[in-house]
């Protein structure tokens, strides 16, 4: 199922088991540029690791996790530890807040440096989460798609994430969906994902 920013806004994309809404862009297309300059030149950006199969994995995918504590969070088996947010990340953390009527105390973020650069199937499901709490995804530079497989029916929802949008997946999605990003050649410019989180089960790193 295809689905479109105009015919889906602030409505259930998921036809059961879960929640995703999309509120479209959210930012105007100026004010979503300078944003797009200032996480590109202001975040630290680390090459994101992965354990797979017993291997450790770089990727050329970048990636930062900031929050408002230095607790450490763990997914595909590496750990990582939160810096303090900046005045930016602050900023769109209000912003995000104030349209989902959410709160979050971390954020991670993502920077794809073209289309060849995406995210495999999988699911948020770490323990360090809060259980069927929302996510808050705010996507800046170039579209893409983005996808969710049902586990069990294989049905799949696909919609295009657009510069300055916010989609936020909430309730028992990550129990029965998976989601990815999916590589395409058809991209040539950078996108960077911030995706808001509420961890409650967390180590603060002294």
């Amino acid at each position: 199922m295809d689905l479109f920013e105009h015919e889906n806004l602030n409505r259930n994309l998921l036809p059961y088991d879960g929640t995703v809404l999309y509120f479209g862009s959210i930012i105007s297309l100026q004010q979503s540029d300078v944003y797009f300059d200032e996480l590109l030149h202001g975040i630290d950006w680390k090459n994101d690791e992965a354990i797979i199969y017993g291997k450790r994995i770089i990727t050329k995918r970048k990636v930062a996790w900031y929050g408002d504590y230095p607790f450490s969070y763990t997914y595909s088996k590496t750990t990582k530890h939160a810096l303090a947010w900046n005045r930016i990340l602050l900023e769109l953390k209000e912003i995000v807040e104030r349209n989902t009527g959410e709160s979050f105390n971390s954020c991670l973020l993502n920077l794809y440096h073209d289309g060849n650069e995406g995210m495999a199937w999988h699911s948020d499901g770490e323990s360090d989460l809060r259980k069927n709490g929302a996510i808050a995804s705010l996507s800046f530079g170039a579209e893409r798609k983005f996808s969710f497989k049902h586990k069990v029916s294989q049905e799949k929802v696909e919609i295009v994430l657009a510069h300055g949008s916010l989609l936020v997946m909430k309730d028992t999605t990550q129990t029965h969906w998976l989601h990815r990003l999916p590589p395409t050649t058809r991209v040539t410019t950078a996108r960077i994902n911030l995706t808001f989180r509420q961890i409650e089960h967390f180590n603060i790193q002294t």
